[in-house]
């Protein structure tokens, strides 16, 4: 029968000493789902007050892009209350329409060029 080897004897493989971790070994801590995104309740109008409807008729016609959703955005008014007061707004006069999609509408303010226009 052969001899029995002696680990230790052999030079080829070195003796293993245990590796330190810097980041420290344990249990991984688990991971902890997110809430997830959430964004602020707007609080819109849903009519139009005293104030709004005066800042309507003296801010909107100066924007040179007048959209629903400007107006929306900067009067603190509901989107279907500001295609409303657009239409309103188009019809005096006050503003021109430019682009008429299905979903967007697109205004701008009427300037002396637009009204040199319409007069031909």
């Amino acid at each position: 029968m052969g001899a029995k080897k002696d680990p230790k004897a052999s030079s080829k493989t070195p003796a293993k000493t245990p590796k330190k971790k810097e980041g420290g070994g344990g249990k991984a801590k688990k991971k902890k789902w997110s809430k997830g995104k959430s964004r602020d309740k707007l609080n819109n109008l849903v009519l139009f007050d005293k104030g709004t409807y005066d800042k309507l008729y003296k801010e909107v016609p100066t924007y040179k892009l007048i959209t629903p959703s400007i107006v929306s955005e900067r009067l603190k008014v509901r989107g279907s209350l500001a295609r409303k007061a657009l239409c309103e707004l188009a019809e005096k006069g006050l503003i021109r329409e430019v682009v008429s999609h299905r979903s967007q509408m697109i205004y701008t303010r009427v300037t002396k060029d637009n009204e040199d226009e319409k007069a031909e």
